[in-house]
């Protein structure tokens, strides 16, 4: 009995243990159907209000634009990039797009079946740039190629254009024909030819012994400063004397002397002595041109004692052939200081101030030669597609322009860009006569000759320093070998890219093809 009632009170207890967890357990989980329930009652509370599915619709459209822009445009921002003119140049647009049709308003070019030309306004008031393409000159064979860079004014570049142009050209046939076994009327013989060259060697030697007695008085001037005679801080400045004006060496003397302080008058008419009176000793053997010029500066009659330099003698045609082979740099060279010269006296008459600079390059069979005067520049693409340089720019900083302007008497300033006198950012040109008149500013030109057999090149590019300005020689070539196919060669192309890149000055490229080492000649397709 006991063993029985111990069993139901284990039983009952074992049992009501047993209801309450699975009460507990009930009452803990939640059945399915009421979790759906209660997701339900959440969205129809906050998501099915009415700006939230607004919102959400939105949304879905968006990322439908967005999907749909990057099939289109292969990418959305790629798309962004080409609409603002940062994309590749082959697909120009927006921005882009927009800046080509403004430069291409005020723009001028030409074209032949060998070579293009494209010049742009751009950013300048006015366009002063020029350029000459004559191929195969009156079937002569040579052709001749010119990029004029004007500056102050179109009228230097257009005297280039025209007379300097006018004067090759005539000199360059005449050569021709000489060369051909053809005798021209008036052609000078041999005779003419070898007394010129006769005078010219005469005139040479006389300029190296009066180079040398100069260098023997500047000698024995700075003996005598050494000993105490004089300031021997003047006697660099006084090794220049001859070749600058007394109004310039004055300056530099008075400001030596107020440097030192108080005695600035006394030194300043002290050299001023010594300069007159080695003036007077170095005219003893002098011949009678340059006696003159020494008088012009003791006596102050040439404005200010500005030397008086005599006209560039250009010689018949016939001098500049010899065996057959003719001398197209002494040609183009002459050419340009004759024409230089003349263009100076006309501007002086106009008071007109406007330089330019030359970049003249002469194709003859299977030779190239380019002159050059100023920052313009060529540059050659040979066979393998590296960038050969045809030029140097002439620029004040480089050590030998910067020794012969302070030879002259002048100096070189920094503003924004390395300038002459702080004013002319090429330190040679044709024209810039206030500048030409104390020689600070030269019109020689650098002449660099090439073999196209040896280079064999695809093609040259010839152009104003606006193109420069933006292009390194390289990224030129490159930029034009792609597109060499184009209507203009990619010279259109490239100086609308230029342009785009933000050039502010005119620009002007001239593209030629050159095939074989050979330049092929073709008709104007104009």
């Amino acid at each position: 009995m006991e063993d029985e009632l111990e069993d139901k009170i284990l039983y009952q207890t074992l049992s009501k243990s047993h209801m309450k967890l699975l009460s507990k357990f009930a009452v803990g989980v939640t059945p399915l159907n009421s979790s759906l329930s209660y997701v339900w009652k959440v969205m129809r509370v906050y998501l099915l209000k009415p700006e939230v599915l607004i919102a959400g619709l939105l949304i879905c459209l968006f990322v439908l634009y967005l999907q749909a822009a990057e099939v289109w445009s292969r990418g959305f921002i790629g798309r962004i990039s080409n609409s603002l003119g940062l994309g590749k140049a082959g697909g120009r647009s927006g921005k882009l797009s927009m800046l080509a049709s403004a430069a291409e308003k005020h723009s001028w070019d030409e074209r032949t079946t060998g070579s293009a030309v494209y010049a742009v306004q751009g950013r300048r008031a006015k366009m002063e740039d020029r350029f000459v393409i004559s191929e195969n000159i009156n079937s002569s064979g040579i052709s001749l190629f010119a990029i004029f860079d004007g500056h102050g004014g179109e009228y230097a570049a257009e005297y280039a254009k025209t007379v300097l142009i006018k004067n090759i050209h005539q000199k360059l046939m005449q050569s021709s024909a000489i060369a051909d076994g053809k005798e021209l009327p008036g052609s000078p013989n041999a005779a003419v030819c070898a007394e010129d060259d006769r005078k010219q060697k005469e005139e040479e030697k006389e300029e190296k012994e009066d180079d040398k007695q100069e260098q023997e008085v500047n000698e024995r001037y700075k003996v005598s400063a050494h000993n105490g005679n004089n300031d021997p801080s003047g006697a660099v400045q006084r090794r220049q004397s001859f070749r600058k004006s007394k109004t310039e060496d004055t300056v530099g003397t008075g400001n030596n002397g107020a440097a030192n302080g108080g005695g600035g008058g006394a030194a300043a008419n002290n050299n001023q002595m010594l300069e007159n009176d080695l003036l007077s000793k170095y005219m003893g053997n002098q011949s009678p041109a340059r006696q003159q010029v020494k008088k012009n500066l003791l006596n102050g009659t040439s404005g200010g004692g500005e030397s008086v330099p005599a006209k560039p003698k250009t010689y018949d045609a016939r001098c500049y052939v010899q065996n057959g082979s003719i001398n197209f740099g002494k040609i183009i060279t002459d050419e340009v200081l004759a024409a230089d010269y003349d263009l100076v006296e006309a501007a002086k008459k106009m008071s007109d101030f406007a330089g330019t600079t030359a970049l003249i390059a002469v194709i003859h069979r299977t030779k190239l030669i380019v002159a050059n005067v100023g920052d313009s520049r060529g540059v050659m693409c040979d066979f393998k597609g590296n960038a050969i340089p045809l030029s140097f720019d002439h620029k004040p900083q480089q050590v030998r322009e910067q020794k012969r302007i302070a030879d002259a008497g002048g100096f070189i300033a920094f503003k924004g860009v390395w300038r002459v006198a702080g004013i002319l950012a090429t330190s040679r040109a044709l024209g810039d006569y206030p500048l030409k008149e104390k020689n600070l500013v030269i019109a020689n030109p650098d002449v660099l000759s090439f073999d196209l057999v040896d280079h064999r090149p695809q093609f040259l590019i010839l152009a104003s320093d606006g193109l420069w300005d933006t292009f390194t020689n390289e990224e030129a070539v490159a930029y034009v070998r792609e597109r060499l196919d184009e209507p203009h060669f990619g010279a259109k192309s490239i100086a609308l890219q230029s342009y785009s890149r933000g050039s502010v000055d005119n620009i002007t490229v001239l593209v030629i093809v050159l095939k074989n080492g050979r330049y092929e000649i073709g008709s104007s397709s104009n």
